[in-house]
Order: C-alpha cells, then structure tokens, then sequence
C-alpha cells in the first residue's frame, strides 16, 4: 500500500495501548547488533545475517531460524547474558516520557520480543516506569508477527483487542498488531515507511503524538503523520 502525508492531526480514541519496546520507547539497536555479532561469531554464524535475523523476532526463533540444530532454550541463555551485559548507547527516544506521564498506568503495557529480565531491565535503565505487568517473549508461545503477543497484551489489560492501539517500528510487529484486531501507529524512525504496510497511520516518533483522558477514554492525537491508503 502506498502512504501519503497528511499535515492535519487525527484522533483516535481507545480504551488501551501497547507499546512495543525497541525502537518505540527505547533505543538499543546498537547493543542488539553487537550482542547478536557476539553470539553469531561463537556459533559460526554470519554476522549480518544474524544482525537481520533477529530485529523484530524473539530470540528463540532467531536461534531456531540460524541453528536449528542447537538447543534454542540454552542459547537464549547465551544471548540474554551478553545482551543484559551490554547496556551502552541506549537512549529513551523522544516524546516517549510525555506521553507515557499522560497515561494511566491502568491502561498501557508493554509488548516486547524481548525476554522479562532483559526488558525490564532495559527500561530501568532508559528511565522508563516499568510497568507491574508486561508481555515478553517467555509470556508467548508464538512471537510476532503472529497475533498472540497483542492478543496477550489486550487481555492483560482487560480491554479488548479492537479497542486498543498498538505502537510499532518493525514489519513483523506491524503485521501481528493489525493481525490481533488493533490500531497500528508505526514510527519510521527505524525502519523505513514502505516496510510498514500492515500499519494504520505512520509517525516519525512519539512526538507526533498527544494523549488525554475523555470520559473514561484515552484520546490520542497525530500529528505529522501519514495515512495508509
């Protein structure tokens, strides 16, 4: 699908968010590259192929997609050691922190390919509220881009999926979030527009949006977005 700029705002009104992590509130593409070229030189694996492999995907599938033959539960062990050993360069990416204090707590989490001990780590160390609840990629038995991560996410906070607007940066979450029934705001600040077809409306980052509360809904407005047609 083609995309066409729109300078005037839209609102949505939904009843939850789910925000995927990398690249939507955090930045940690350079740790994820050299956690990934760490583990693909001990394996024997190509680097770039690995660093591809893995953007957007669990790294369970990604160890099962590059070695299948190994056991992809000890690995993940493996990547999850270097990856929490490797917290340099990571960045809360803008508009994220004025967006987040102008929800409430009660109606936003995180959706992450992400493990729960490397998220929430992650996020404490970008800043962010970590919320008592997450999905991550040991909540799941199948990761993006199939539904069932957002499936999971909306049933966590109770709302159904319809209702709930996805934050997305990578094709494959774009697709499970459209997949699960959801409204899909991908950002182009990692991956280029014409990658993120599954979305509804593009934003270059979390500045072009707003939130507020109305009659019990959150209404959130885009700004400097484009739509899909």
């Amino acid at each position: 699908m083609a995309s066409s700029p729109v300078s005037s705002p839209v609102l949505i009104h939904c009843t939850g968010i789910l925000f995927d992590m990398d690249g939507i509130l955090i930045s940690s593409i350079a740790s994820v590259e050299r956690s990934w070229t760490t583990w693909a030189h001990l394996r024997g694996v190509d680097a770039a192929l690995a660093r591809e492999t893995a953007h957007g995907r669990r790294a369970v599938e990604t160890i099962a997609l590059l070695r299948p033959d190994l056991d992809p539960e000890e690995e993940l062990k493996v990547i999850e050691d270097i990856e929490i050993a490797d917290n340099e360069e990571l960045t809360v990416l803008p508009g994220v922190l004025d967006l987040l204090a102008a929800l409430p707590a009660d109606r936003w989490t995180v959706v992450t390919s992400a493990t729960d001990r490397l998220a929430r780590l992650r996020m404490a160390e970008g800043g962010i509220p970590v919320p008592a609840r997450l999905v991550t990629a040991d909540r799941v038995t199948r990761g993006k881009p199939h539904p069932e991560p957002f499936l999971a996410g909306a049933a966590l906070l109770g709302v159904a999926p319809q209702a709930c607007v996805v934050f997305e940066d990578s094709a494959s979450g774009a697709q499970a979030g459209r997949d699960a029934g959801c409204t899909v705001v991908a950002t182009t600040f990692s991956h280029p527009a014409e990658s993120l077809d599954a979305a509804h409306y593009l934003v270059r980052d979390l500045t072009g949006v707003s939130a507020e509360m109305r009659n019990g809904e959150i209404a959130l407005h885009l700004f400097q977005r484009w739509n899909r047609q």
